[in-house]
């Protein structure tokens, strides 16, 4: 059965709580100068790890916005195959988290710990795949299987770096507050990784796009034949132009991903936090999914955030497309969506001080419903620019906490696994690796619906203006649907068991625990 909210209802559990110890006089070690300064984590090792999680937000926001128009346009695949890649892609890409997450949790301790050879390994092989994915080979026939071996690859060897990358969280620092502080500048370096991404594909690509196709210069009849040579020799020019700038593209941002990775290896310690608690005992993949699935708590937070990460999924996806052609702001929305990343970065530190200041619930109910005003807005009002970068502001701040707020959770729910089972250790990769198997559910969830209510609509690639249904589907894609999986989100997230007094409570039984067999061992 799940235990009652308050900390006091765990004092008949395995632990001790603190409260008994006071009470029965037993003194509770204290740390020495040297192991405060050990436990705690400097600025130093807090930015090496917040640059280690750069990789996957810089390579998934390439990937995401350009893609799709890269298979189409570049590569010139059929719609069909296209669909079947990032398709298959996506799910491929979901299948191997709790696969891998499994596979780290059964990894042995190393001299440079147990998630960051997977990382070291893992980093060289994936930048290779991610090249090779934006190049087109110099074949006709099975050009789509070059594409998807090389995409599922791909995702199969950054699901190695982000997994443990992820779990790594839970081994940087025993305290709640490092984890969480480091979690902050991991956040803010991710969002920022989103729009270096963007920016380097969308500059260096940019420079290389011609402008979209006015259905009325082809009803000319008299200059027909011109037009077509002409196009003809345009379009030509475009192809190898763009293949050049996107192969540029991904070079730089693999070299990126390297020295990211670099950074991440030699400027963060691994440590041991599994030596306060009892022994480890090794389980299945089948049992261990089962303890953390009947976790009330991590079953809840996932939930909740699985449809508000849809929710902002699908406004974050479609809100190009409705500035472009709902809004007609063609030539300004790459700027208003530079604007939405700049201000979930310089938000990321205020939701950081929010969330210790008035507690991690107080913040996920401000934080996600912030921007849901402005949805409603963007939609009703005509189109006027100022009003869509001030939507943009405010969604970017709902963005950023949106990405901080489930990472900065995800280490009490283990927690509170690890208090209530200290006989099963371990699972960490695990936690974390079903909680990025659902957020790239919803990824592809997003992707699926949004692409198949477009196509419904009508829509057609690369035409200056469409049609009003294509415009009205937009709507819903960037209005109706994410107020809509917001409120369900959050609906469920008051249910969600862990308050700042029962967080507060494992602390002090994981801290008191590491204390006495620190103790224990120094005696011996």
């Amino acid at each position: 059965m799940e235990r009652e909210h308050g900390a006091e209802q765990f004092s008949s559990g395995l632990l001790p709580t603190a409260k008994t110890v006071n009470q029965d006089g037993i003194k509770v070690p204290k740390l020495s100068p040297q192991q405060e300064r050990k436990r705690a984590l400097t600025v130093w090792s807090k930015v090496c790890f917040a640059i280690g999680g750069a990789p996957y937000q810089i390579t998934g926001s390439a990937l995401g916005f350009f893609l799709q128009i890269f298979l189409l346009d570049v590569a010139l695949l059929d719609p069909l195959n296209a669909s079947v890649i990032l398709f298959v892609g996506r799910a491929w890409d979901a299948v191997t988290d709790p696969t891998v997450g499994f596979l780290v949790s059964r990894t042995p301790w190393t001299r440079h710990g147990r998630m960051m050879p997977w990382i070291l390994i893992s980093t060289t092989p994936a930048v290779m795949c991610y090249f090779l994915i934006w190049v087109v080979p110099p074949i006709e026939q099975g050009k789509m299987w070059w594409y998807l071996l090389f995409y599922c690859l791909f995702q199969t060897l950054q699901t190695c770096f982000h997994v443990p990358y992820s779990a790594l969280t839970m081994f940087i620092s025993t305290e709640q507050k490092e984890r969480d502080s480091a979690t902050a500048y991991r956040m803010t370096v991710e969002v920022l990784g989103t729009v270096v991404g963007t920016a380097i594909q969308g500059q260096i690509v940019g420079m290389a796009n011609i402008p979209c196709i006015n259905s009325t210069s082809l009803t000319n009849s008299s200059h027909h034949s011109m037009h077509g040579n002409n196009s003809q020799i345009l379009l030509d020019s475009k192809v190898f132009n763009e293949r050049r700038a996107y192969m540029i593209a991904s070079a730089v941002i693999s070299l990126i991903c390297v020295l990211c990775a670099v950074v991440l290896f030699f400027g963060v310690t691994e440590q041991d936090n599994q030596s306060g608690l009892k022994a480890q005992k090794h389980v299945s993949f089948r049992r261990g999914l089962r303890l953390v699935m009947s976790h009330g708590p991590y079953v809840k937070l996932v939930l909740a955030f699985l449809f508000t990460s849809l929710a902002f999924m699908l406004m974050e996806g479609n809100f190009a497309l409705f500035i472009k052609y709902t809004l007609g702001f063609r030539e300004d929305f790459q700027n208003i969506l530079l604007v939405i990343m700049l201000s979930a970065t310089l938000t990321i530190p205020m939701w950081q001080w929010f969330l210790c200041r008035f507690g991690k619930k107080t913040a996920v109910y401000i934080g996600i419903t912030w921007a849901v005003p402005f949805m409603i807005v963007v939609v009703c009002v005509n189109s006027n620019l100022f009003v869509s970068y001030i939507v943009s502001v405010a969604a970017g701040a709902s963005v950023a906490a949106a990405f901080l707020l489930p990472w900065s959770m995800l280490p009490d729910v283990v927690d509170d696994f690890k208090v209530q089972n200290p006989t099963s250790q371990g699972h960490e990769a695990i936690f974390y690796s079903f909680y990025v198997f659902f957020t790239k559910f919803a990824s592809g969830v997003s992707l699926g619906v949004s692409t198949l209510a477009l196509s419904f609509a009508g829509y057609v690639p690369g035409v200056c203006v469409q049609s009003d249904s294509v415009n009205l589907t937009l709507k819903m894609l960037v209005s109706a649907a994410p107020v809509s999986l917001i409120a369900l989100g959050l609906l469920i997230f008051k249910m969600y068991p862990i308050n700042e007094e029962r967080r507060q409570y494992n602390n002090k039984q994981l801290q008191l625990l590491l204390l006495q067999n620190e103790e224990l061992e120094s005696e011996m």
